[in-house]
């Protein structure tokens, strides 16, 4: 077999199989790191495979015992992955950003207001704290927002002014083709949607960037309209599991926000921003059935809503580090299926604005909706 020629489905099939169990650098690969902690993928590093580029990890637990091993890249990025010895697939590691080299007129590093997330997607965490983050009894047992902080590889709050610097200078250097706001959680009321307008807008008003923004459902329908009008063109409310046991178990304050509810505000976001502008991440692997799974999936589809549904990645220093991520075989029951449920309601990520399910690179899903 050709490492470099992979079918359709051999490339899925591999995709699957690397984001659950991981990927082994041989020698320390020189150049080839993951950014440790935060919020987003963690842990993981950028790789393209068979054209595509996605997140797979690197520095979990399950990645050092993955069965697949890259080699050192060449000048080029291109390395050879190896599964017992056998050479199966070459990938390429993106080189680093331009707009990494930079700071802020204010003497911050560029890289400390915003990431490079896949290829060409540009990603920031608005406020890195979260009103839950550390207490034990209303945290989401998965969550490392704090980690990057604690390691002074960002800062607590990014200003508007520090967005709108780093996303025209990440445009103009780097081809950056769309935007993700996420926000730890900062009140019970607007949920984060204020500072996500308030970024929005600066970063509208700097440089032409649709704009995924990212938050719990506010307490106010009202927000919806407040956001689109701030810049933002789509919308991410994520319900991360499914059922009421395991959000309960698993994150026990947002699980406070019913099921009921999103479904609700997804209502209302579609009305706002538009049928398959609204976007939710659900994490298999924590205890729903892929039954489950797919079963509010079709009903978030009926709706408009975009279900992005990703392998759980267990993090270090998480209540949940030793939990083990899902096995290929277990998100191949998911996503074959769930690919042609949104092929057949013609609710496409490529047709989404911005944001992680246009971006895709944190799940195979995307391979499957062809």
């Amino acid at each position: 077999m050709n490492p470099s020629r992979l079918s359709e489905t051999g490339s899925a099939r591999l995709i699957a199989e690397l984001q659950s169990l991981g990927l082994r650098l041989e020698d320390c690969t020189a150049g080839v790191s993951a950014r440790r902690g935060g919020a987003g993928p963690t842990d993981h590093k950028a790789v393209t495979v068979a054209g595509r580029t996605v997140m797979i990890p690197i520095a979990t637990t399950s990645a050092y015992a993955s069965p697949f091993i890259a080699s050192p890249p060449d000048q080029h990025g291109i390395s050879v992955v190896h599964r017992a010895g056998k050479a199966i697939a070459e990938i390429v590691f993106p080189r680093q950003p331009r707009f990494y080299g930079l700071q802020t007129k204010d003497g911050v590093p560029y890289s400390h207001i915003a990431t490079l997330h896949s290829k060409d997607v540009l990603a920031t965490t608005l406020l890195q704290s979260c009103i839950r983050y550390g207490n034990r009894q209303t945290a989401c047992q998965f969550c490392a927002i704090g980690q990057s902080l604690e390691a002074g590889q960002t800062i607590l709050r990014k200003t508007p002014e520090q967005l709108a610097e780093v996303a025209a200078a990440a445009v103009a250097l780097d081809h950056i083709k769309h935007m993700v706001m996420t926000t730890g959680t900062p009140n019970l009321t607007d949920r984060g949607a204020k500072i996500l307008c308030e970024s929005a807008s600066a970063v509208k008003a700097a440089v032409d960037l649709p704009i995924q923004g990212q938050c719990e459902p506010p307490d106010d329908d009202s927000w919806f309209m407040r956001m689109r009008d701030a810049g933002i063109d789509s919308l991410g409310m994520h319900l991360e599991a499914v059922t009421t046991e395991v959000r309960s178990r698993i994150m026990p304050g947002k699980a406070r926000i019913s099921i009921q509810r999103y479904m609700d505000a997804f209502d209302a976001a579609v009305v706002v921003f538009g049928r398959g502008q609204v976007s939710t991440y659900i994490l298999a692997g924590l205890g729903d059935t892929p039954e489950a799974i797919l079963s509010i999936s079709q009903q978030l589809i009926n709706k408009g809503v975009y279900p992005f549904v990703v392998p759980f990645v267990p993090l270090g220093g998480t209540p949940l580090a030793q939990h083990p991520a899902p096995t290929a075989e277990f998100m191949v029951k998911i996503l074959p299926q769930l690919g042609s449920m949104l092929k057949k309601a013609n609710l496409m990520s490529h047709d989404i604005k911005a944001g992680c399910a246009k971006c895709g690179a944190c799940s195979a899903l995307a391979s499957y909706e062809v």
